[in-house]
């Protein structure tokens, strides 16, 4: 791949108001979610909720790419065919998360640095070699009275910019994934803040490291109030605190934003983003989504592990993917919400 396709890529993944899926929790985590709905957690069962989305008719109209997880890009399905090959079969690009979770940051125990570097370049050359085409890699920094540290921030920074770097080294667009969590009693001007400081160390990072800004994508949390804080942010709030903060701290290089939800539910992540769209007249990236359980949470509450649920899991994940696609070109209206796309019938 060179550096022409590496934008290219970039470019596809934000394309024509389609998004990303983020389907790419870890094995314990997915297990989780399982679990609740009372659904056995096996390789099998996890496989078969993955290719529940992959397989969805029609869902490449919204969708442009997927980030799986290191069990699912190894995973066949039940005629032998690699789930990546199921992807690009949809016209969907596949992806992979990279990055092996956090650890305790040294000097400040109670925040987290992201692991995995050390065994990047190999793990890349398998993943490219398995279909990937882009990967991403999720730093978290959590608000406190004295968090996040200029210690944790510039360690996170400099892990995302040589992961970056890396990436377009092996020829694989890089996700940067820099996340403010939402937890916490913080007002929405403390999120603004930390998360301009938090951007402005990512690009100084990714600039010293040569990273070509081009070939990449930011995957930033939307500015919003903490989920104990006692006034939550308004939607016009949050749509006009992020742009602002993305406007400020992002280079017009830069060929998209991909929100992450970030554990909003699935209306609440749609209306922001419509919101933010809606106000981004005129701007150098493309404002979308790569949303985890904001576009899975209702597939599978209908899906429930039972085959004969398929089609109605199917089409509730084909619906909220129309409606985030819609929020992306900020024409999302109330009245989608009203009944279920039929597109996946088609």
């Amino acid at each position: 791949m060179t550096i022409t396709e590496l934008q290219k890529t970039a470019q596809a993944l934000v394309a024509g108001g389609k998004g990303i899926l983020a389907a790419d929790e870890t094995v314990p985590t997915i297990t989780k979610r399982l679990e609740a709905r009372n659904i056995a957690s096996t390789p099998e069962s996890r496989r078969a909720y993955r290719e529940m989305f992959f397989t969805t008719p029609g869902i490449a109209e919204f969708i442009s790419g997927v980030i799986m997880q290191d069990e699912t890009i190894h995973q066949r399905n039940a005629k032998g065919v690699p789930l990546a090959d199921l992807l690009t079969a949809q016209k969907t690009i596949p992806g992979i998360k990279v990055d092996l979770g956090v650890v305790e940051l040294v000097g400040s125990p109670e925040e987290r640095v992201t692991e995995g570097l050390d065994s990047l370049r190999d793990r890349l050359r398998e993943y490219r070699g398995l279909g990937a085409r882009f990967a991403k890699w999720r730093a978290v920094f959590a608000i406190g009275d004295t968090h996040p540290s200029r210690h944790c921030v510039l360690a996170n920074a400099h892990a995302l910019a040589a992961y970056a770097s890396i990436c377009q080294e092996q020829d694989v667009v890089p996700i940067v994934e820099p996340e403010v969590l939402m937890d916490g009693a913080h007002a929405i001007e403390r999120c603004e803040e930390v998360t301009g400081d938090v951007l402005h160390a990512v690009f100084d990072a990714l600039f010293e490291q040569k990273v070509l800004l081009e070939g990449m994508l930011l995957k930033p949390n939307m500015v919003i109030s903490g989920t104990k804080c006692a006034r939550q942010a308004s939607i016009s709030e949050v749509a006009a605190a992020t742009l602002r903060c993305v406007s400020r701290h992002t280079p017009a290089s830069v060929p998209g934003v991909v929100f992450l939800s970030g554990g909003q539910d699935p209306a609440t992540a749609t209306r922001h983003l419509n919101a933010i769209n809606q106000l981004a007249v005129s701007r150098p990236w493309k404002l979308t989504f790569s949303y985890g359980r904001a576009l899975q949470d209702e597939a599978l509450a209908a899906w429930q592990g039972k085959k004969e649920h398929l089609e109605a899991a199917q089409q509730a994940f084909y619906h909220r993917a129309s409606c985030d696609s819609a929020a992306a070109a900020g024409r999302y209206a109330a009245a989608m919400e009203e009944g279920l796309a039929v597109g996946a019938k088609k």
